[in-house]
Parts: C-alpha cells; sequence; structure tokens
C-alpha cells in the first residue's frame, strides 16, 4: 500500500516463507525504488526493545557534558563526535547548501578491535570506535552494537529482495555483502525557534544518502521530508515500530541510474530534542561496483566507471566533512 507517495512494504509472508513471498515483495520494492526512491517496512522482526534501546543511547550520549563529548571528537575514518554545526551538505543536487546543519552525531561503525589486521593496516574507515567510558554510560557500547548487529541483520535479509527486483537470482548480492560496511549515526536535533532559523538552514539539509541503502527507525517527532521524482515534498508515514528504507548514491550508480537516490532533509520546529538514529548499509571493503549487468544493454551503456566503498565515501567525506581528507596516494571516486 501507499500513503502520501511512499510505499508501505509488509515484510511479514517474506519473513514466513510463504510461497511466493520473495517476488511478489520485490515486484513492490522495484516499484518503490523506480519511483519514489523510499519506502516503509513493517513486520521486519526487530525487536521494539532494541530499537528503544537504540534511541535511549543516543539519548544518554548526547546528555554527556560538551567535554566528554570532544575528547571523542570524529577522526579521520568519520569515527567518533561531530559537534554541533560540525558538517555542511556540499554534495547535494538539489540545494545549494551554505550553512551548517543544526544538529550534532556520534559515529559508530563496526566494533574492530585495535589488533585488527585492518586496523594495524591503516585502512581508511577501518579502525576502533571511540566509545565513551563505561563507567559514565554502563551498557552502551553494549547496546549499540546489538542494534547495529540486529540492523545488518535486517538489511541483508532485504537483499535478495533487491536482487529479484534487479531481475538477479536471489542470491546475487549475497558475495558483494559477505562482511558489509556500515556506520551507525545517532544524532539529536535540538528545537530551534523558527525566529532563529535563518534562510537555507536545516536541521539537516536537502541531500542524497551516499551508500547502498539506509534504514531509518521511525521518530516520534516528525521532520523528516521526501522530494519526490515531481518536486514535491512529503512526509513518510508515521508507523510506530517501522523503518524508513532509501536508495543511496551507490545504489544508483551500480543500478546505473534504475533505482533512484532521493533527496530528503529534516526540518525541527517543535519544542523537543528530535532524534534520529541511520544506519547507512553498504557491500564490502574491496568488493568492485560496476555497473550491474541487467541494467545496461543496448542504447543503455554504463554512465559510472566502477568504484569501491573507501574510494567513493572518500569523496563523499571530503565533501561535507572538514575532519575528511584524502592522503597521498588515495584514490576517490567522481561524485
Amino acid at each position: 500500500m501507499t500513503r502520501l507517495g511512499i510505499p508501505v512494504l509488509d515484510l511479514d509472508p517474506y519473513r514466513a516463507g510463504v510461497p511466493g513471498a520473495l517476488d511478489a515483495l520485490a515486484a513492490q520494492l522495484r516499484h518503490a525504488q523506480e519511483n519514489v526512491g523510499f519506502f516503509v517496512v513493517v513486520n521486519h522482526g526487530v525487536p521494539q526493545a532494541r530499537i528503544d534501546a537504540a534511541f535511549e543511547s543516543a539519548r544518554r550520549f548526547h546528555a554527556l557534558p560538551i567535554e566528554a563529548k570532544l575528547a571523542l571528537k570524529a577522526n579521520e575514518h568519520n569515527i567518533g563526535y561531530l559537534p554541533f554545526k560540525g558538517s555542511t551538505t556540499r554534495s547535494s543536487k538539489v540545494n545549494v547548501n551554505t550553512k551548517p546543519n543544526l544538529n550534532e552525531a556520534l559515529f559508530v561503525k563496526r566494533d574492530l578491535a585495535p589488533d585488527h589486521p585492518d586496523v594495524l593496516a591503516g585502512k581508511r574507515y577501518k579502525a576502533p570506535n571511540q566509545w565513551p567510558d563505561e563507567a559514565a554510560l554502563p551498557g552502551f557500547r553494549s547496546d549499540v552494537v546489538a542494534y547495529c548487529d540486529a540492523m545488518e541483520a535486517l538489511a541483508k535479509s532485504l537483499l535478495p529482495l533487491y536482487a529479484r527486483a534487479l531481475d538477479l537470482p536471489a542470491d546475487w548480492f549475497e558475495k558483494a555483502f559477505d562482511l558489509p560496511m556500515y556506520p551507525l549515526r545517532m544524532t539529536p536535533s535540538p528545537p530551534v525557534p523558527e525566529v532563529e532559523i535563518e534562510d537555507n538552514q536545516f536541521a539537516i539539509a536537502p541531500h542524497t544518502d551516499s551508500g547502498f541503502l539506509t534504514l531509518l527507525a521511525q521518530s516520534d517527532i516528525p521532520g523528516l521530508s521526501v522530494r519526490l521524482p515531481d518536486g514535491t515534498w512529503v512526509e513518510p508515514p508515521m508507523i510506530p515500530g517501522s523503518f524508513v528504507v532509501n536508495t543511496g548514491d551507490l545504489a544508483h550508480r551500480w543500478t546505473n541510474e534504475r533505482f533512484l537516490s532521493t533527496p530528503h532533509r529534516v526540518i525541527h520546529r517543535t519544542p523537543r530534542d528530535r532524534y534520529a538514529i541511520p544506519f547507512f548499509f553498504d557491500c564490502a571493503y574491496d568488493h568492485v561496483m560496476e555497473c550491474i549487468p541487467t541494467c545496461t544493454g543496448p542504447g543503455n551503456p554504463p554512465k559510472y566507471p566502477p568504484t569501491t566503498y573507501p574510494e567513493y565515501q572518500l569523496w563523499f567525506g571530503s565533501r561535507n566533512y572538514a575532519h575528511i581528507a584524502p592522503k597521498a596516494g588515495e584514490k576517490m571516486a567522481a561524485g
């Protein structure tokens, strides 16, 4: 079904293994991705307690004194704390964003040990997380890691749907996502009186996401809006316990623009802090994303050169975050 232009997909028959449910749901996903770029999933199997714990973790972290948060300031791997107004979304294709976003954030990636081979090799985006002191936030690390594990499992469960939606065998993405890359962003947007909001300044400015897909647990406070292909801005239906899902730029490139990477924004004018915990899901670090075979053909050649996760994320990050810059010898994708 569709509400306000954003399709709602029920995962229950698919998760239950009902005959024909995979292809039926894949057809709905195909329509959503080719026409909207956003959809909402219900009956996804993630316990509400796990979602609630993740939102509470975000609240607990951002309630820490600013000195404690700044001690974990985001590094070249984009892991750690991003202060208020710490980013300006310059990669947007639909709005010239010149002012910083009215939010702060904590970025967490896969929890790697300091002696992990990729950490020792100094690979970009492969570094230990920056955790607050356990005594200050007991249970924080375990709750956040458990949420990331749940999001990774949910995202992986959607991959057969994406494959069938692209007329591929259901297991086509399996190798590409054998060890996915991801960040979790834990973001509060404080209430900002309308009289203080400058023109062209947002809680999160109009943008498209950089990765393959994003899973966003529904907030109880409105603010997110999506720009449909006809230019209309609409809000996704606020269904308690559901996830908003959207295609990012890497899926848009990988599918030769068959799947849309749709602009969206957050405008927050309520009197309460608004929390968001988007999970950005991507393929394995070294997997080369070249045009998917079913997305090209006579008269429709590949529009983008092959790229990898670190190459594209380095380009995207260096455009939007002052603390990320390429080093000598690092390869960046074209935008």
